[in-house]
């Protein structure tokens, strides 16, 4: 039985004193600017110290925490202004890459799709990126567990070769982590960042357990390592590989994981989803990316060869084969990703929450 948590309400801003070199351009990433007033995120209350915010229950069989943001023209337009001249030549070449990611990307990833050719290209993907992403480092200390007390937040997009850097050193971690994906088109957690981190910029990442929030993957992969790895360093060419092979896998998968599906539901389910995966696993990749389209927040187990965490999975799905899907919401467990691909495309489209 995995664990389940309650929700809350809460208004919520998260310091932050650094900047990412991969800056999405609004050429990419079209926002809607003027007034807002609605939910954008939600989190288990769980994840954060007593005290830290005012909290307030929701009324109902499931709580809920609720993240408002409201925003003027002025400031809107005063965000865009720093994005724009934060963002150098990488925002230059992302405002091209994108369009043409998106024509070569297939369409609609919730129809029939060639699944040699999404495998095979997956499978590049996988070879391009290794060894980075497939096990657990191997001067870890089996005795000594690094899981944090509370659930690192990954605020991210499956596509983004900086993102990968940070999901490939947490699989070296062994560590699980809460994943809110950030698609192009976000209608919750990507205003969410611009609004606790003040830049629209991914990765982000929260740690309630040292009350620390920051962009930057490298920044992030040295403190996950200085935090969570034991006394040891990043392995060899983790944060040097990325400007070099980094956005094959982006490459080779057109742009998947990129963008908000169309049809994807705009409320989250209850409960997180829960997926063992490693990083640079084939199939793994796959499901990723549709939870990135979908915008489905998850609680990702990395699974890494040496995982600590094998016997969770066995003990789950009875195989130590990944991906596994297990959404608490409706009792599902998957381990096939065609099977998973179709599950969540149906189980979390704008028609099924009608």
């Amino acid at each position: 039985m995995l664990p389940q948590s309650s929700h809350y309400r809460t208004r919520i801003s998260v310091k932050s004193n650094s900047t990412e070199p991969m800056s999405i351009p609004s050429s990419c990433f079209p926002m809607a600017h003027g007034n807002l007033r609605r939910p954008i995120a939600s989190f288990p209350a769980s994840t954060f110290r007593p005290g830290r915010f005012q909290v307030e229950r929701v009324s109902g069989k499931v709580a809920w925490i609720r993240i408002y943001a409201k925003s003027s023209n002025s400031e809107a337009k005063a965000d865009e202004e720093e994005e724009t001249s934060s963002s150098g030549s990488t925002s230059s070449f992302l405002s091209v890459l994108c369009p043409l990611l998106k024509l070569f990307s297939g369409g609609d990833p919730s129809q029939q799709r060639n699944h040699a050719l999404e495998v095979a290209t997956s499978s590049l993907a996988s070879i391009a990126r290794l060894p980075w992403g497939s096990r657990v480092s191997s001067s870890m200390s089996t005795d000594v567990s690094s899981t944090p007390p509370l659930p690192l937040q990954l605020f991210e997009f499956e596509a983004c070769p900086f993102c990968r850097r940070v999901r490939e050193a947490m699989t070296e971690l062994d560590l699980s982590v809460e994943i809110y994906p950030c698609p192009k088109g976000s209608v919750r957690h990507r205003e969410m960042v611009r609004k606790s981190g003040g830049k629209e910029m991914f990765p982000f990442l929260i740690d309630p357990n040292t009350d620390t929030s920051m962009y930057e993957s490298g920044d992030i992969v040295k403190y996950l390592f200085n935090q969570y790895g034991n006394g040891r360093a990043p392995s060899t060419g983790l944060l040097e590989s990325t400007l070099f092979t980094g956005w094959m896998p982006t490459l080779l998968r057109a742009g998947r994981g990129m963008s908000l599906w169309d049809k994807a539901s705009t409320d989250p389910p209850p409960e997180l989803l829960q997926l063992f995966s490693y990083e640079n696993n084939s199939y793994a990749r796959l499901v990723r990316e549709a939870l990135c389209e979908l915008e489905l927040p998850y609680v990702l187990h990395n699974i890494g060869e040496g995982s600590t965490r094998m016997r969770s999975l066995l003990n789950v799905s009875g195989s130590d084969k990944v991906p596994f899907l297990v959404d608490p919401n409706t009792g599902v467990q998957l381990g096939d990703y065609q099977q998973i691909l179709s599950y969540l495309f149906k189980t979390y489209s704008s028609a099924a929450s009608v």
